[in-house]
């Protein structure tokens, strides 16, 4: 049985029985109050472990309990109807716990309770660990610019919150690290950070990678597997590249999220999973939203705690510390301690541009200490291999159409596999662009984040 005093804080006396029933079969001491009035004056009175705060009240607006809370304050959880969503959001930047949508499920309602009730309890017991371990450094992060700061210190607010983090910024500038921080900042550390890419899954295969199959449910589904989902209950659940999800799979995900359960491909059953969910997106979310590739209401409920990564180039100093922290870690990796940064390669650094951000710089500091003679690391820009003069097979005459006689086939290609034509026709964008793979990837039609991962397996090969 559960154990825990909640205070319900509804002017409904339907609803309000409703749930007080429904918690108090769970074993939960339930106390239900009409107005903010008598609230104030039950938690003046005792101290509840999790409240259930409907935001229209007859004597004013539930945000004021959030806004004027005293410090023993239980954690609240904004129920709300599906029209002041907007409003609930806003309640979750106050401060609140975690909000559900009216009318609210038996096991959405006792999740939520119990993890409010539990998160409440730990405030208690234990004050979090702060993240910095030493100047310059915050779980992961490298840099002390202004911008960064301000995220770090975000991030410390809302690590605790059961709210969603939308994560924007530009391909490589450190969301999937802004997303591990958030989790190892919070209470949740000790559970599974489980990161799934929503642009290098096919969509046939992504309800599945996200919520799991049981054995049969389709050709190859030899056994049945848990999905990402049900791998982070308890911890965190971080979908990178959001904005690539087909439309058909955003209608789940929206369940799920207003649930609190999932099921499986091929199950009928649903099973409930507490995550914390950050999300990213290198597109941006409004403009997909407007030109209809991306669901307005997902958004909403996704986008709770807005986070935007600058771009290297407007992070001052930070390029320098990073390319002097990444180059002392690449080169232990690598057995060659001895070296270090050239003045002139510091020069380089701190006035390029660095149109692929810190994946970019990572990349060419490798690429300079794998290849360094001396005792200093020098650094080019550009993208090796990619020879301006090489001649590729779309820089030839416009050539007939493809059938099934090879010899009708463009005399470059005859010989070639679909990943070797890629890789030319990869390399030779980048050529054009003179080593901005930010820009190649525009061209193509691609995220920069996915070239960058072809690059690095060809890198390895």
């Amino acid at each position: 049985m559960a154990d825990g005093k909640v205070l319900i804080i509804e002017d409904s006396a339907s609803l309000a029985l409703g749930y007080s029933a429904q918690l108090s079969e769970a074993g939960y001491d339930a106390t239900w109050v009409g107005n903010l009035a008598e609230a104030r004056e039950a938690m003046h009175a005792a101290e509840f472990d999790a409240a259930l705060l409907d935001l229209q009240l007859p004597d004013g607006d539930g945000l004021s309990l959030l806004e004027n809370r005293p410090a023993n304050a239980p954690s609240f959880i904004v129920v709300t109807a599906d029209g002041s969503l907007n409003r609930a959001i806003t309640a979750m930047r106050s401060g609140a716990f975690d909000f559900l949508v009216k009318p609210v499920g038996g096991t959405r309602l006792l999740s939520t309770v119990e993890a409010a009730v539990a998160n409440k309890k730990r405030k208690v017991e234990v004050e979090p660990v702060k993240a910095r371990s030493d100047a310059g450094t915050f779980h992961g992060f490298i840099g002390q610019s202004p911008p960064m700061r301000s995220i770090y210190r975000t991030i410390e607010q809302v690590a605790d919150s059961r709210a969603a983090v939308f994560v924007t910024g530009e391909s490589g500038t450190g969301k999937e690290v802004t997303a591990e921080a958030i989790h190892l900042s919070s209470r949740r550390n000790n559970k599974a950070f489980v990161a799934i890419n929503c642009g290098a899954i096919p969509e046939n295969l992504l309800e599945s990678e996200l919520f799991g199959h049981v054995k049969g449910a389709f050709t190859g589904a030899v056994e049945n597997r848990i999905g990402a989902a049900k791998a982070a209950d308890g911890g965190t659940l971080f979908l990178d590249e959001l904005c690539e999800m087909e439309l058909k799979l955003q209608v789940k995900l929206l369940r799920f999220l207003q649930t609190g359960t999932i099921q499986r491909v091929g199950s009928a059953q649903a099973e409930p999973v507490d995550v914390r969910i950050v999300c990213a997106t290198n597109r941006d979310p409004m403009r997909e939203v407007a030109e209809g590739r991306f669901r307005e209401d997902l958004f909403y409920r996704l986008n709770v705690i807005p986070i935007h990564l600058p771009p290297l180039r407007e992070r001052g100093e930070d390029v320098l510390l990073l390319a002097e922290r990444l180059s002392e870690r690449i080169a232990r990796e690598e057995g060659r301690e001895d070296l270090k940064l050239s003045a002139r390669s510091k020069a380089i650094i701190q006035s390029d541009p660095w149109p692929g951000n810190i994946r970019e710089l990572q990349n060419v500091l490798r690429r300079a200490v794998v290849t360094a003679s001396g005792s200093s690391i020098e650094i080019e820009r550009g993208y090796p291999g990619a020879a301006p003069t090489r001649v590729l097979p779309f820089q030839q005459p416009e050539q007939p159409a493809v059938n099934d006689d090879v010899s009708l086939m463009p005399p470059t290609w005859a010989d070639m596999s679909l990943a070797e034509i890629e890789r030319h026709a990869i390399e030779a964008a980048i050529s054009r662009c003179s080593g901005n793979v930010t820009k190649a990837a525009s061209h193509l039609k691609v995220s920069a984040s996915t070239l960058y991962r072809k690059m690095e397996r060809w890198r390895a090969a």
